[in-house]
């Protein structure tokens, strides 16, 4: 009998092989012609601006999309296993899934009276 985990074991260590041999490779192949611009920090063809210095404030409308999204994969991850066993949780799992979209309205709330949901 072998041991069920020296498969995992051997694709582990291909992968740790394929990885380091990637790494290594592009060190050894990869081109080596640096210029001011390729070291220049890139924010989309302009100057880079000091955040620091200039003070000035981060738009949160990124951060308010960002957020939309990890809610509603929150919401996905707990509202499907639910739906799969509906019948066998039968009244606790309603009760337990209206508390949790009870609570998971309060971001919603949040990011709407921030304006997260305003496309212009």
């Amino acid at each position: 009998m072998t041991n069920p985990y020296v498969p995992v074991l051997i694709l582990m260590g291909i992968a740790a092989v394929l990885a380091l041999g990637g790494v290594a490779a592009s060190a050894v192949i990869g081109p080596r012609r640096y210029n001011r611009a390729k070291l220049d920090a890139y924010e989309c063809g302009i100057e880079p601006t000091p955040l620091a210095d200039g003070g000035g404030r981060l738009p949160i409308k990124y951060y308010l999309v960002a957020m939309t999204f990890i809610v509603f994969d929150i919401e996905v991850v707990f509202l499907y296993p639910w739906a799969v066993d509906f019948t066998v949780l039968a009244g606790f799992g309603l009760v337990a899934m209206l508390a949790f979209l009870a609570l998971i309205t309060v971001p919603f709330v949040y990011e709407w009276r921030r304006g997260g949901f305003d496309w212009v």
